[in-house]
């Protein structure tokens, strides 16, 4: 038998909050016996799959085939460092 999981142990697994899955229950796949709502591995792959995003442009893209030697984050740069506060 696979294995089930709660609201809670479901909301850790998909690394969300157990009120974002009790707010979208009607749209994501889960088995109900009476008032105990369960999610199986599939279903949990399932909500993965329908939710998860991948980012095409910013820091967090996939590296281009162009810059695929340049580290991800090699275009940022620091901030420039705070003013002291004190009067001089």
């Amino acid at each position: 038998m696979s294995r089930r999981y709660t609201y809670p142990e479901a909301a850790v697994e998909l690394r969300v909050e157990e009120s974002w899955l009790r707010r979208h229950i009607q749209k994501l796949p889960h088995t109900k016996k009476g008032r105990v709502v369960t999610f199986s591995e599939a279903d949990l792959d399932a909500i993965d799959s329908i939710f998860h995003h991948t980012p095409t442009t910013g820091p967090l893209a996939p590296p281009s085939r162009a810059s695929a030697g340049a580290h991800p984050l090699a275009h940022l740069k620091p901030l420039p460092g705070r003013r002291s506060l004190r009067s001089a």
